[in-house]
């Protein structure tokens, strides 16, 4: 297959990138600088979101086109510019994509949405699938919503839409992991919070794996979560973490000193949802990680 990926650099899109063409397939990432890329064996790295860029002219034939863009959640306290900053990448990126998407004379079979869990506000008490259509109220529920509505128009030019509402994805290298894991390897790991908020996490292999079964089943559409069919409560998560790398789970840390060093962002690891992943499961995927403990040995 051809497939063209936005974002193919970061976290996710690097892992894809990598599984991608292991697997045979030509890989295009769209990428807004080229002064240090270089194409390699299965790999083009075609330039957009630059005045005067004509990425549609390289992609007329791709298969799958993903689209992972947009500024990280994770970088920084969310003050009102970095909100505005956050959206406006999600927004601005996709709607390019649906630019190239309304120029190309052979449509893709796909497109594959980055999109999150976040979607479905927080709660402690309910459990959310795909068939939850009442949406939250918070900063990422809000910016869910409108990411999910501007990726809406690849469908009213027939291309097939998934999207992959991602929990907390889990690997050694990148994402929220490792942060979580440093007060446990200095020995000072805890609970955070009060520990009874959901974490719906997923292994980076499932996510690529994951992605690779809804670019394949034709029968796959609209949004799509992402997440292990076994979430658990960030105490569990934290005591489970602490065992595999044989630390201590011991020193808490307090939600109130939490919101005062993050801000509006400590709703990352303050609050949480319980999300399942219905769809996925009834269309035939195998999870290689169902059971945190399992993923977790898995990357330590």
């Amino acid at each position: 297959m051809k497939i063209a990926v936005t974002g193919g650099t970061g976290f996710v899109g690097h892992a894809l990138t990598k599984e991608f063409v292991q697997k045979g397939h030509e890989v295009f990432i769209l990428t807004r600088k080229m002064d240090v890329k270089e194409n390699k064996k299965q790999v083009t790295y075609v330039q957009w979101l630059n005045e005067g860029d004509r990425p549609w002219e390289i992609l007329e034939d791709v298969d799958v086109f993903i689209n992972l863009a947009g500024e990280s959640i994770n970088s920084g306290r969310w003050s009102k510019n970095r909100k505005k900053r956050i959206l406006k990448s999600r927004i601005s990126a996709t709607n390019e994509v649906e630019k190239i998407l309304s120029r190309l004379q052979k449509k893709p079979e796909v497109l594959i949405q980055a999109s999150a869990v976040g979607f479905y506000g927080i709660s402690d008490s309910e459990t959310f699938t795909e068939d939850s259509r009442e949406a939250g109220d918070d900063f990422l529920a809000r910016t869910v919503q409108q990411w999910e509505a501007t990726a809406h128009n690849a469908e009213d030019l027939g291309i097939r839409t998934v999207y992959c509402r991602f929990g907390i994805i889990l690997d050694d290298t990148d994402g929220a992991l490792p942060r979580i894991a440093l007060p446990y390897k200095a020995f000072a790991g805890g609970t955070v919070g009060s520990g009874d908020q959901w974490v719906s996490w997923i292994h980076l292999k499932d996510v690529v794996n994951g992605i690779l079964f809804v670019a394949a089943n034709k029968h796959v559409k609209g949004p799509v979560n992402f997440t292990a069919p076994n979430p658990v409560k960030m105490k569990e998560f934290g005591q489970t973490l602490g065992k595999v790398l044989h630390r201590p789970h011991w020193i808490p840390a307090p939600r109130f000193a939490l919101k005062i060093a993050l801000g509006e962002m400590s709703i990352l690891v303050l609050e949480g949802q319980k999300v399942l992943p219905q769809k996925l499961l009834a269309h035939g995927y195998t999870f290689l990680y169902r059971d945190l403990k399992n993923a977790l040995e898995d990357i330590y």
